[in-house]
Parts: C-alpha cells; structure tokens; sequence
C-alpha cells in the first residue's frame, strides 16, 4: 500500500465519522438518522462519493431525501474542511446502498436452500 492509499483511506475513514456528526447537527429530523455505510474516495481525494443505509426508507422518502442532501451538500462540507483543518473537504455525492438489501436477498436463498436439503435429506 502507497503513501498516497493510506491517506486516502485515512480521508474515507474521516469522512465517515464526520459525515453523521455535521448530519446529526442539522434540524431536520429525516436527516439526523440518516446512517453512513461506506465513503469512497476518487480523483485524490476531490470527489468522496458517501453511501447511506436505506433499510426503513420508502421510495417518497429517498427522493425527499436526496433533494434534501443536496441543499445541505455545501454545509457538510464545510463542517468536515473545518473540523479537520483542511483548506478544502471533498465533493460529496450521496448514494444509498443496496448491498444490505442483497445480503439479505442472499441470506434468504441459503435459508430456503437449507430447508429443501433437510426435506430432502
């Protein structure tokens, strides 16, 4: 691992503890329990793309939610570029994340799988 991977991780692992305490701060409810899963960091640590947990969220949520985020994009910023000291924080683009959706999917599978081979024997 190169000099320039380890502060990128490190970047990623700043922003994810961050990321919730700047959210945690803001007054719209919605937003305050929003659950960081993931960071990604590109470009050099320019561009951070943040991954959000979706379990309980509807569909009319997600979208209220995205439009949300990108008002308070520039605030989260700014908290993250100040409280590390850095001149400038990360480009922030939200997604939320499917993978836990898919763990679950998966878990579902085994589980029926399991279940046909004690029928079976």
């Amino acid at each position: 691992m190169t000099q320039r991977d380890i502060k990128q991780k490190r970047t990623e692992s700043v922003l994810k503890e961050l990321i919730p305490q700047a959210l945690s701060q803001l007054e719209d409810e919605q937003l305050k329990g929003l659950c960081v899963t993931e960071v990604v960091c590109h470009r050099g640590r320019y561009d951070a793309e943040v991954f959000l947990d979706k379990t309980i969220l509807t569909a009319s949520e997600i979208s209220q939610i995205y439009s949300k985020l990108n008002k308070v994009k520039r605030h989260i910023q700014n908290y993250c570029a100040l409280e590390e000291g850095w001149f400038r924080a990360p480009s922030l683009t939200f997604h939320f994340d499917d993978l836990l959706d898919e763990q679950n999917r998966i878990d579902k599978l085994f589980d029926k799988i399991e279940e046909e081979l004690k029928k079976n024997g």
